[in-house]
Parts: C-alpha cells; sequence; structure tokens
C-alpha cells in the first residue's frame, strides 16, 4: 500500500485539488466521497494512486479559515492565512457594504487586515481615499498603490505572511498578481465601464509562493459576502470601535436600538463610532438573529 504523504493546496476548483507535497511533488487530487470542505492553503494528509494522482485523506489542524455563508452553504474561501488583503478601486465603485462585511470576517477568524486602494494613479483616486479614512480611523491600515506602474509598496506588506487576496471583480486582483509574479500569468478581465462593474476572471483560488516566507493567494471576485455563520451575539467583538463597549450598557439584552443609555448609541452620538457603522451593525444582527454565543464572552 502506498503510504500517505502530507502537502499543501495550492489550487482548489470546486471538488478537485491541486497539492504540493513537502518533496516537491504535484498531485491532482480527489477527495473521499462528495467531501468538499477543503480550502486552498490546507494543509492535508493523501494517499498517492499514481505518479499524478492522489487522494486526499484528511485535512491537518488550520491555523485559520476565512469563507462566506448564506442561510444554506458555506463557500471555503483559503485556510492558514495570517493576512486578508482587500482589494478596491476607485473604478468600477467599490462597495462599502462589502468592504464592511469582509472586515467583520477577518475579525471573526483572527486574521490581519489590510485595505490596498488599487489604480491609484486615476483621478477618481482622491476621492476613494478620503472615503477610506473612516475606516483608517478604527485602526485599519489603507495603502494606496497602481499595480501596473509600481507595486513595491506593496511587497514590505506582504513579507512574512500568508495574504489572501479579496474584492470586487475589476478591482485589480490579477494584475497585483501578475505585478508580484509575472510567471503566474493570472487572466485579467476587462472592466465594463457602462455597467461600473468587473468581469470574473479568476474562476478558482491558487497559492503562490512569494519566497520561502511569503505566500500569496488570488481569489475568485466576489459580489457578496455572507455571515450566516457569525453569531448575532458575538458581533460586538468583531467591531474594533464597539468591542471595548461590552456590558457598559444600562440593559444585558441591550438590542442597541432605542434602549436608554446604550453604550453603541452613546458612542456614535460622541462621534466615536459613526452612524454608518452602526447601521451595519443593527442590520448584521437582524440578518442572524439571536444564537447562543460560541465565543466564551472572550
Amino acid at each position: 500500500m502506498t503510504a500517505r504523504q502530507t502537502g499543501q493546496i495550492v489550487k482548489s476548483y470546486g471538488r478537485r485539488y491541486v497539492v504540493k507535497c513537502l518533496d516537491g511533488t504535484v498531485y491532482d487530487c480527489t477527495t473521499r466521497g462528495k467531501k468538499t470542505n477543503f480550502a486552498c492553503g490546507d494543509r492535508v494528509e493523501l494517499t498517492p494512486q499514481n505518479t499524478e494522482q492522489a487522494v486526499i485523506e484528511a485535512t491537518l489542524p488550520r491555523q485559520s479559515l476565512l469563507y462566506r455563508s448564506d442561510a444554506f452553504r458555506s463557500k471555503l474561501i483559503a485556510a492558514n492565512v495570517t493576512q486578508l488583503v482587500i482589494v478596491l478601486a476607485p473604478v468600477p465603485t467599490f462597495s462599502e457594504m462589502l468592504l464592511n462585511r469582509c472586515l467583520v470576517a477577518a475579525e471573526a477568524a483572527g486574521i490581519a487586515v489590510l485595505i490596498a486602494l488599487n489604480k491609484s494613479d486615476l483621478p477618481e483616486a482622491a476621492e476613494a481615499r478620503e472615503r477610506l479614512k473612516a475606516w483608517e480611523a478604527l485602526g485599519y491600515r489603507v495603502l494606496m498603490l497602481s499595480a501596473t506602474t509600481d507595486i513595491a509598496p506593496l511587497r514590505p506588506y506582504l513579507a512574512g505572511h500568508t495574504s489572501v487576496l479579496v474584492g470586487q471583480s475589476g478591482m485589480g486582483k490579477s494584475t497585483l498578481t501578475n505585478a508580484l509574479l509575472p510567471e503566474a500569468r493570472a487572466r485579467v478581465g476587462e472592466i465594463s465601464v457602462a455597467l461600473d462593474s468587473g468581469r470574473h476572471t479568476t474562476t478558482h483560488a491558487e497559492l503562490y509562493d512569494l519566497d520561502a516566507d511569503s505566500h500569496l493567494i488570488d481569489s475568485p471576485g466576489l459580489q457578496e459576502f455572507g455571515l450566516h455563520h457569525l453569531v448575532a451575539a458575538d458581533l460586538i467583538y468583531d467591531f474594533p470601535e464597539f468591542r471595548g463597549l461590552v456590558g457598559k450598557c444600562r440593559f444585558h439584552n441591550c438590542t442597541h436600538r432605542v434602549e436608554p443609555s446604550c453604550a453603541l448609541i452613546a458612542a456614535t452620538q460622541a462621534g466615536e463610532a459613526t452612524p454608518d457603522r452602526l447601521a451595519f451593525f443593527q442590520r448584521l444582527m437582524d440578518e442572524l438573529a439571536p444564537r447562543t454565543s460560541s465565543r466564551g464572552g472572550r
């Protein structure tokens, strides 16, 4: 019987995976049965069937897992990442709702965040940068760059990390990947100005080695980011401006809407939080509905 080997998923195609083993051997892998709970970046055990094909047997413990979910299913994005790079651009117009959702997902997964405003050479960049000041005030790092002219400003932020690029289609994720790794030859999509949106080009997640200690995962473009895997009672911990207010509302079951002496409302009125972020928090509370806390009151 062929001995099991250990490797890392470097490409994810739904139910097919490409795994690179510790000795550099690459296998085209399937799974036992209909299991699809594997993600790009996962470290796995596999059984080779021949010199090119193998079967994934198990996942090794994950350092982190970034995924999105709606009421019916979950979509794994990447595993064992240490940094989420949210790629935005002035054109097409980026979605503040999607940005907020990505930030909450990263906070819940314990993953560091970098907001990268690509295409900063465009005339619309100044207005886009102004919009991002609200998130910068929360402590999120914002980097302006242009993948087509100079990728150097991004490199120090990627050093020592396994970073995953996420964002709407047309923001320039594949262009960033090409600039960092020309040999990747990631497909770059055309932007539909009339529709103010980008075409999907990346159809699967893929991991690239920047150097021995730095890695990059490019993922398909997103238009939405469901957070149904989170728990309403825990959401306050995923908002930097609110987590320090835990337990400071007058009522322990405060809905943070109309109750007197609500700490979140008071902070918003004092300018310590924005009305938009409070409204987003309330919207997520409605989406998730009350559930038992899963974080042990962290």
